[in-house]
Formats: structure tokens, sequence, C-alpha cells
């Protein structure tokens, strides 16, 4: 059989297994294909992605640190690796890696709301406003990016910001103001 008929084959019974919930036997056949190839891509985001399924968050980032390895410039890869890597408590590990994410891909949203979240987590509000205005920027009517933009304004003690946000998500999600007047206080504010 041709190695690309092959490597088509191999994706084909990974997809298959993931579908069926066999992640064992998932784990498996990446671990046959790595080692026939071990660039092989789809089996390094599969292997990651059943091992994030799994819990194993630790080998997961492993997984992904060698997809990126192999596959510098899949913004992608660099996005799964930030997201794991700030479940795994690894904030600057994961904030390097959503940077990357942005820096392949500056449409990418939600590696700019990851970004913002692990920059949050590290107290580094002002860089994480600049992260979470972008994301808003490309996601205007999400509700995510504006409720964490909010929770920095109050957090940095700039309730006039705060509440200007909450009048602009009122327009649109006018659960998610009420929530953040009730968590920050600000109540109900003039128009």
């Amino acid at each position: 059989m041709s190695q690309s008929l092959n490597r088509w084959f191999g994706r084909l019974q990974l997809r298959a297994l993931v579908l069926l919930d066999r992640r064992e036997q998932a784990l498996d056949l990446t671990r046959r294909l790595l080692g026939q190839d071990p660039g092989n891509l789809h089996a390094l985001a599969t292997q990651a992605h059943v091992l994030a399924l799994m819990g194993d968050k630790s080998r997961a980032a492993d997984a992904l640190q060698r997809l990126v390895d192999v596959a510098p410039a899949q913004a992608a890869g660099w996005f799964n690796l930030g997201y794991v890597c700030e479940e795994l408590g690894q904030l600057d590990r994961a904030a390097t890696a959503f940077r990357r994410a942005t820096e392949l891909d500056p449409q990418l949203d939600r590696a700019w709301y990851g970004l913002g979240l692990c920059l949050i987590r590290q107290q580094r509000f002002d860089e994480a406003i600049a992260a979470l205005k972008r994301n808003t920027e490309l996601q205007p009517m999400s509700p995510y990016g504006w409720y964490q933009l909010a929770r920095v304004h109050v957090d940095r003690q700039e309730p006039d910001e705060a509440a200007k946000i909450i009048r602009h998500l009122k327009r649109f999600e006018p659960k998610v103001a009420a929530q953040l007047e009730r968590e920050t206080g600000l109540g109900a504010t003039p128009s």
C-alpha cells in the first residue's frame, strides 16, 4: 500500500475510534502511527485530544508540544497547547503558546481570549485588557470577552470603564449585564 494511502487509512481508523469512544484503541493506533512516522500531525493531534479527554492533561501537553515542534506554523496547535497548559496552571507556558497562536493567526479570537485569561490569573491587567479588547473586536457579540474585560476594570478600580461595558452588554446580553451588576455591585448604571 502506498504511503499516502496508508496515511489516509490511518486517519480514517483514528476518526472512527474517536467517534466510537474507543480511547485506548485510539491511543494504541496513534503510538503505532507515530512509530512509523514521528511527524504524523494527525496522529499527534489525535493523541493529544484523546489524552485530554481521558483527563491526562500533562501527557496531552507533551503531545501538543511535539505537534508544535513538528509544525510550528500551525496556529491551532499553539492554541490547543495554550489551553491545556492553562488548565495545568502553567501560565507562562500557556501565555507563550497563546501569543504564538495570535502571531500566526491574528484573527483567532479564542487565542486572544485565552491569553487574556492567563494574563488575568497572572495579574498582568494592562496586557489582559489589550488581549481582551482584541477578542471583543473579533467577537463583538460574544459576552465572554466583555465579561472578563469588565471584571478586569473592576479589579483595577476603574468602575466607570466597567459600567460602560455593562451598558454595552445590556443591548445584546442583558442577563450577563445583570450578572455583572450583581457581582460588581455597580447596580443599575445610567445610560
